[in-house]
């Protein structure tokens, strides 16, 4: 629980405490006084909570490592696994924030890296959208299945990017000007987070609807996949874990847009729900409903893009051969004729 600073004044403290806040402690600063800010936050973050969120992403990151080795899905496990460290190390850093409000490297780290985790789940959402199309039929999309890979994974490099510029600018800033700067290239990360999610959910839809008038002509090789029950929970899980992280990035874009003093970004119950219990209900449906779970090693592995251009480009080598072969065949029947016609005569 806060002390009660309410009878200090400035001339109370130390003038070194004053001028170098990183000297500070609970016992011999406040949190605020008089609005002179000391504190990079306006309350001590609560222990047990940000343990209990460590802990959950620590458990996710080990079972995502479990079944990215088994099933093999080294790139959707590298995106996760990248995640859920970034957001152990965040948790970790108000946990020191909690021993030590005035830690401001504990600050930054815990800024930037709960900041930038998400983007991370954000791109292994991405990277299931481009073996789906080819799973159904990739003639019913808008794009190529890899014009959707890069295009997203792109997009989370720029939001990531700007999210991380201006998080370094903003938790160094010896300005409130600066300061102001750095959390408006972070909102505007953030805000381009919340677009390409947007975008995402959109070019889901279009296929979907593109897809009802071709079900005649769904990818055969994967019918077994389709099948499953499994698939159809994934689809939907997946929906959700994308939906949990356009909500935590609208949070986060209205939290930030009042700066670190605004009441939103001081409110550590917002935060524990809409940035906490959002990423890891998201994380929890990519984990439980893991692609390697749901379609194994090599289904994974085969509804690559990389692997279905590489089948098209056999297909139509096979098919240029028979081809070949049947013209040939018919120039030996033709000369076989005219041979036989020779004898006769």
């Amino acid at each position: 629980m806060r002390p009660d600073f309410s009878n200090y004044t400035l001339a109370t403290f130390n003038q070194t405490l004053v001028e170098n806040t990183d000297l500070c402690t609970l016992q011999t600063c406040p949190l605020e006084l008089d609005g002179f800010l000391f504190a990079e936050m306006d309350y001590i973050p609560t222990l047990a909570g940000n343990a209990l969120y460590a802990a959950i992403f620590g458990l996710l990151a080990f079972v995502q490592v479990f079944y990215g080795i088994r099933y093999r899905t080294w790139t959707f496990l590298g995106c996760m696994i990248s995640g859920d460290a970034l957001e152990v190390i965040g948790y970790g850093a108000r946990i020191m924030i909690h021993n030590n409000p005035f830690d401001s490297n504990a600050f930054i780290v815990y800024l930037c890296c709960l900041t930038l985790g998400p983007a991370f789940m954000s791109a292994s959402i991405y990277l299931c959208l481009s073996r789906i199309i080819i799973m159904y039929n990739p003639e019913a999309a808008r794009f190529k299945p890899q014009v959707y890979t890069y295009l997203f994974i792109s997009s989370d490099f720029v939001s990531l990017m700007l999210q991380s510029a201006g998080g370094a600018i903003a938790s160094t800033a010896d300005t409130h000007s600066t300061e102001q700067e750095g959390v408006h290239i972070m909102v505007a990360g953030l805000a381009f987070q919340v677009f390409s999610l947007f975008a995402f959910g959109s070019l889901c839809l279009d296929f979907y609807f593109r897809l009802r008038s071709r079900s005649e002509h769904f990818n055969s090789d994967f019918h077994a996949i389709r099948s499953r029950r499994s698939h159809q929970h994934f689809l939907i899980t997946l929906s959700l874990a994308a939906t949990f992280v356009f909500i935590r990035c609208i949070f986060r874009c209205a939290e930030l847009s009042g700066g670190f003093n605004g009441s939103l970004a001081n409110s550590e119950v917002s935060f524990m729900l809409l940035e906490g219990v959002m990423i890891i209900l998201a994380t929890s449906c990519l984990t439980y409903w893991h692609p390697g779970r749901v379609w194994g090693a090599k289904g994974w592995k085969a509804a690559s893009w990389s692997n279905a251009e590489k089948k098209a480009t056999q297909m139509f080598v096979q098919e240029g051969q028979s081809l070949m072969q049947g013209k040939i065949g018919i120039v030996h029947t033709g000369e076989d004729s005219v041979e036989m016609m020779g004898k006769t005569v």
